[in-house]
């Protein structure tokens, strides 16, 4: 975490959370969502423009990588300053890049090995990390299924609605009620 971010919630510890207005996607890109794209439904729904709009900003980017984390609950968020911004998840909290020599890449650029592969009904493919658990991106499904003819990894099956329980994540904090807006 950013010093200057630790410095902010030492002056104001008392700043409410924010919850509904940041998503990440299955392809590990960042949205705002304001009031418009809120509106329209959940994160997850599907409904044109409830994503809300693509971050392309590196440096804020860049920012949120460096600040994201997850609280006891299993909520991810972005500390942003002395304010905690919760994060919708398009699936789940890390969206992963394989590299040629199958070494896991993070959304926010942190390295890992993959300890085991799972796949879900749809075929989507997830691995567990000492990270934690993610999505391997779309274009790098080939090279898993080459990994996996390597036995690099154990291959497990899971269907997607047992994720969160079992590894601990939740999709949407703005809906789950656990903590008050």
């Amino acid at each position: 975490m950013d010093d200057i971010v630790k410095q902010a919630m030492n002056k104001w510890p008392n700043v409410p959370n924010c919850f509904g207005w940041l998503g990440l996607d299955e392809r590990g890109h960042w949205y705002l969502r304001d009031d418009a794209a809120q509106a329209l439904g959940s994160f997850q729904s599907g409904v044109p423009g409830a994503k809300g709009s693509l971050l392309q900003h590196e440096k804020l980017i860049g920012f949120i990588h460096r600040n994201y984390a997850a609280d006891d609950s299993g909520a991810w968020f972005f500390q942003n300053g002395p304010q905690r911004v919760y994060v919708e998840l398009a699936a789940t909290p890390w969206i992963w890049r394989l590299s040629a020599d199958f070494k896991l890449t993070a959304q926010t650029g942190q390295e890992t090995q993959g300890q085991t592969c799972f796949t879900d009904e749809a075929g989507k493919v997830y691995f567990q990390t000492s990270l934690g658990f993610g999505l391997l991106h779309t274009l790098d499904v080939a090279q898993a299924a080459e990994g996996l003819s390597l036995h690099l990894w154990p291959l497990e099956s899971m269907a997607v609605a047992e994720m969160s329980t079992r590894f601990g994540f939740c999709l949407s904090p703005a809906s789950d009620n656990k903590k008050p807006l």
